[in-house]
């Protein structure tokens, strides 16, 4: 027999709160008490709440819904969840919207526009759909233009979800509300333009990147959101196998040479290279970054913006830094000859050196030095080591359940792991993760070591593939085996590590 908190869990994620019960009690209330309704019975209102021996929290529920409460018992967790699930203000954004007049004239109201706290209906629309999108752990929202009408989507665990639409008419003042915002020309149509502002959403402060172009049908924009919780992570967070994660470590403690970090865009290289900084004595040691832009902000590092208006790339900030007195040096990317090979001579001359390349697995990224005209010679003495990453979402704990693989998983799962096996846990789908099956993500990796060996290839300009092959012998897990490895702990699927690691040889 299930436990009273077991069943009302059971409720919160397998059947929906009914709305009329919601409609009682206001999401601010729930929010207060940490309390959600989840059925009418008469005069009985059910509520699950954290703490259902809270005296005053039913009395003021009770007072506000003019029912009597039958409280449940439920994690805070949980509640919060249910909550941020089921209280969609998608209906108050629609109000708001059509309470917008279409001829208000942006100029006169700039100053009204600009201001945080005003009640002007466009500016209360875009804090609602901002709300939503960090209710929904959304990384990203897009509002794209179509032929008739906006579309408002949320990127949630790396994958794009069309939340809801609105009229097309309401594109130009919600683009104008987000250039005051982050501090655009609001006259300029038709140049990408690109900002900062920073906004309170859900009780905490929100920093929001913009980015704007100019479309056919209009401008679109891009609004990411930073959590800041992201940049104070460890190491030990990211997902590294304890194999890799030791490796890893020694690799930043050498005192210096350089680490790059590949992958796609939207794979975390940022998220590494600053719990990579998080590990190292800030106190002792001068840190300087040079970033386009700078993500996030840390109290005990120099950090440097790319502006280049100003003149300031990443090899001519880089060229600064070194009459700095810098220990240690993190460069946002590594994207021309130029900036490659001042790292590496930085790195030869006593500097530890961070930075990120794009290329598609470890041993591409030496190539991609070699490419950009860095001496295989230089490569071989200055380079600590190469780590390849990408980001796979995570089976959903809540709805997981073991599923029969296909003959494609099967084949490759046991041409990398040696073993077999024919069923896989997988998320059915739940209220927890929007039916998608899967909640949050995490990283999978793969370290190339620079050893003596490896070094000896090099100068003797060996192929990618006899590169590999000799990391490989060394110990290096690659990609698709750090992933599968997951996939034997149960925490993500074979689906995701095929769609994101795999590549035909």
């Amino acid at each position: 027999m299930s436990s009273p908190i077991e069943e009302i869990k059971n409720i919160l994620r397998k059947k929906s709160p009914e709305p009329e019960a919601l409609r009682l009690l206001p999401e601010t209330l729930a929010r207060k008490y940490i309390a959600i309704p989840v059925a009418i019975e008469g005069n009985i209102l059910r509520v699950a709440m954290a703490n259902p021996s809270d005296i005053l929290a039913l009395e003021a529920l009770a007072s506000w819904s003019q029912m009597r409460i039958e409280p449940e018992a439920a994690t805070p967790e949980e509640v919060l969840e249910a909550i941020d699930f089921n209280y969609k203000n998608y209906e108050e954004i629609e109000r708001q919207i059509s309470n917008i007049t279409l001829s208000q004239d942006i100029k006169v109201d700039k100053q009204l526009f600009a201001d945080p706290n005003t009640e002007a209906p466009v500016a209360q629309a875009l804090s609602l759909i901002i709300d939503e999108a960090v209710k929904a752990r959304a990384s990203d929202i897009h509002l794209h233009p179509g032929e008739d009408k906006l579309h408002v989507r949320y990127r949630i665990d790396g994958t794009l979800h069309e939340m809801f639409s609105l009229p097309l008419t309401t594109l130009t003042q919600l683009i104008s509300r987000i250039k005051i915002m982050a501090n655009m020309n609001i006259a300029d149509h038709h140049r990408p333009q690109d900002g900062q502002f920073s906004i309170k959403a859900k009780g905490r402060l929100i920093d929001i990147r913009v980015a704007i172009i100019a479309t056919v049908c209009g401008e679109m924009a891009v609004l990411r959101l930073l959590d800041k919780s992201r940049a104070t992570l460890n190491l030990s967070e990211l997902g590294f196998l304890p194999s890799s994660l030791s490796k890893y470590e020694n690799m930043i403690k050498v005192p210096y040479g350089v680490i790059l970090v590949s992958g796609p865009t939207g794979a975390g290289k940022t998220t590494t290279l600053y719990a990579s900084l998080n590990t190292l004595d800030q106190t002792s040691r001068n840190i300087i970054t040079v970033e386009d832009p700078v993500e996030y902000r840390f109290s005990n590092i120099n950090q440097i913006q790319v502006n280049v208006r100003a003149g300031i790339t990443f090899a001519s900030g880089l060229r600064s830094i070194l009459r700095l007195d810098p220990d240690v040096i993190l460069i946002g990317e590594i994207r021309d000859a130029e900036t490659a090979n001042i790292a590496i001579q930085s790195a030869l001359t006593g500097h530890l050196v961070l930075s990120s390349i794009h290329a598609n697995d470890s041993v591409g990224v030496v190539l991609r030095l070699l490419d950009l005209g860095v001496e295989p010679f230089l490569v071989s003495s200055a380079l600590i080591g190469v780590v390849a990453q990408r980001m796979v979402r995570r089976i959903c704990p809540h709805c997981a359940r073991p599923v029969k693989a296909s003959p494609e998983e099967t084949l490759i799962y046991a041409q990398e792991m040696g073993e077999e096996k024919t069923e896989f846990i997988q998320g059915a789908g739940c209220k927890s993760c929007s039916n998608s099956g899967y909640r949050g993500r995490t990283g999978i990796f793969e370290i190339l070591n620079n050893s003596e060996n490896i070094k000896t290839l090099l100068l003797k300009g060996a192929s990618s593939e006899e590169l590999r092959t000799q990391a490989i012998k060394e110990g290096m897990v690659t990609l698709v085996k750090d992933g599968l490895e997951k996939v034997k702990r149960n925490v993500t699927t074979p689906a995701e590590i095929l769609r994101n690691a795999y590549t035909v040889a």
